[in-house]
């Protein structure tokens, strides 16, 4: 039997049996684990960096599995010899969804009249922007980058794809662009959505330059991490760009940050995979993901290897 710790009783319970595998359940965050026979780590939703360095206490365990697509500051706290999955495609959907509202909620106005409506006042929006007909690009084209690309291509836009790495296209685009091309990309687009993985080269990647380079009246959707993008330089560019922010830095953003009452800025808190997608599809992907391991395969989406035996 493969020994498999969850976190909370409501992710086991909606994964169910699996042959071969005998559930317990642990936090890491609640101290050293009362069972030395775990091998696979279900990580917390939130907070998963600053709660498994009592992983390190597990002599048995070879697998973190994460319930985050991002694992910035994990493998710095993770015992190198233990392997660690991230929760890829799990928020596909939802992150893509968010990040299509954010933009037109944006370009639309609705912050405006849902503030109108609430002083019970008629406030005409005038003439707001379309996403039809708008030059679109996307910052981090991995798997979430192209759930996005693929929802704003039903809205007759042009999309444009940035990776960190120039490579071929697909369905959706000719080709994907190197991020250091960004440069001359930025001016020619209307909405840049940046949906990197936040590691050491692409923190603060939107920075005074980044939106300095953006024309006047474009809209930044950032629904990455907060520390991707300058706070500063977002508080001073509000205005002649449009905003819409689901991650802050800091975070929680403080009350009465300036960020708050910037012009034209849209904040969400930190909200994008936060839906009624995202239990059933994590449990299918533990679901899988224990009984490859059961089986003597590989996990999938692993970002370190499993070495230990």
């Amino acid at each position: 039997m493969v020994v498999v710790s969850f976190p909370e009783p409501l992710l086991r319970d909606a994964v169910g049996d699996v042959p071969g595998v005998d559930s317990v359940i642990w936090d890491p965050g609640s101290g050293p684990a009362d069972d030395d026979r775990i091998e696979v780590v279900i990580a917390p939703y939130l907070g998963a960096a600053h709660k498994l360095g009592t992983v390190a206490d597990l002599p048995q365990c070879r697998l973190v599995q994460l319930q985050s697509a991002g694992y910035d500051g994990v493998l710095e706290v993770v015992p190198e010899t233990v392997g660690i999955a991230n929760a890829a495609g799990v928020y596909d959907a939802p992150t893509a969804e968010l990040a299509l509202g954010l933009t037109i909620a944006s370009l639309r106005g609705i912050p405006e009249a849902v503030r109108s409506g609430d002083r019970a006042t008629w406030q005409p929006l005038g003439q707001r922007t379309s996403l039809a007909d708008r030059r679109v690009l996307i910052v981090g084209y991995g798997s979430v980058g192209t759930a996005i690309a693929r929802r704003f291509s039903a809205f007759d836009v042009s999309l444009t794809a940035v990776a960190s790495r120039a490579r071929g296209g697909d369905d959706l685009v000719d080709v994907v662009h190197g991020i250091d091309e960004l440069p001359a990309l930025l001016p020619e687009h209307d909405v840049v959505v940046v949906i990197v993985p936040l590691n050491e080269s692409t923190t603060r990647l939107v920075d005074d330059t980044f939106l300095s380079t953006m024309p006047d009246g474009a809209l930044l959707v950032n629904v990455a991490r907060g520390p991707v993008a300058d706070t500063d330089a977002l508080v001073r560019h509000a205005g002649r760009l449009r905003i819409a922010l689901d991650v802050t830095e800091p975070e929680p953003l403080p009350d009465g940050h300036p960020l708050w009452t910037a012009p034209d800025v849209l904040i969400t808190p930190h909200a994008g995979g936060n839906t009624t997608a995202l239990l059933p599809r994590m449990a299918d992907l533990v679901r899988e993901q224990l009984a490859l391991i059961v089986a003597g395969e590989a996990p999938h989406h692993l970002v370190r290897p499993i070495v230990k035996t």
